[in-house]
């Protein structure tokens, strides 16, 4: 893994940052949580790659408040073309 940033996918929508921290913290140290909102995702940044990496191996599929949560490293959000809408 090249990267110290994970996706948190599948959340249920009443997870809250301070519980998320908890739960990777158990794992290493999380420098920062980021739950977006009524999306059912979001994104933990742990202090270094490694620590990313055994977070990913144990918690990807596991259960956390009813829902089974994917795990994956984190990439650049893909950057999407303007639309000019003056043409519609």
């Amino acid at each position: 893994m090249q990267g110290s940033k994970l996706y948190v996918g599948n959340l249920n929508y009443s997870v809250t940052n301070e519980q998320l921290e908890k739960l990777f913290s158990d794992y290493g140290e999380v420098k920062q949580v980021n739950i977006i909102e009524y999306k059912g995702f979001g994104f933990v940044e742990m202090s270094n790659p490694s620590e990313a990496e055994k977070e990913k191996e144990a918690l990807n599929g596991s259960d956390f408040k009813g829902r089974t949560l994917r795990v994956d490293e984190a990439h650049p959000q893909k950057r999407r073309p303007k639309r000019d809408y003056r043409r519609y």
